[in-house]
């Protein structure tokens, strides 16, 4: 039955996600194995755009290796990370300007927080 601009037979009301967990919270291969199955299962859903090749994002969610990233950035930058820190990614444009101006606006926005960041 059609009913304004989408055909209700192919309407999805959300996206939906997948969740594997360990109940007692242990790391295993095992468990990103399973996680990155259940990841291709997603393409169902938009997770690949028309292309065949690019996606919406869709990725993986996994505990933050809290001990590597103190060890590494002791010994690459000399810091002792405070006891509550975080780990991002941010994507640039490819053409240097545009890199260059982003990076200069997402540095100065980090700053005026007082949040000192390490690139």
């Amino acid at each position: 039955m059609s009913q304004g601009l989408y055909n209700l037979d192919e309407f999805k009301d959300n996206c939906g996600f997948g969740l594997v967990a360990h109940i007692h919270g242990e790391a295993s291969h095992r468990l990103l194995q399973q996680a990155i199955q259940a990841l291709t299962c997603m393409t169902h859903r938009g997770a690949l755009a028309a292309d065949g090749k690019t996606g919406d994002g869709c990725g993986l969610m996994l505990q933050k290796p809290d001990r590597f990233f103190r060890q590494l950035i002791k010994e690459q930058e000399g810091i002792e990370l405070a006891e509550q820190y975080a780990v991002g990614s941010i994507m640039l444009s490819q053409c240097d300007s545009d890199s260059a101006k982003a990076r200069k606006i997402f540095e100065e926005s980090m700053a005026r927080e007082a949040l000192p960041m390490v690139a």
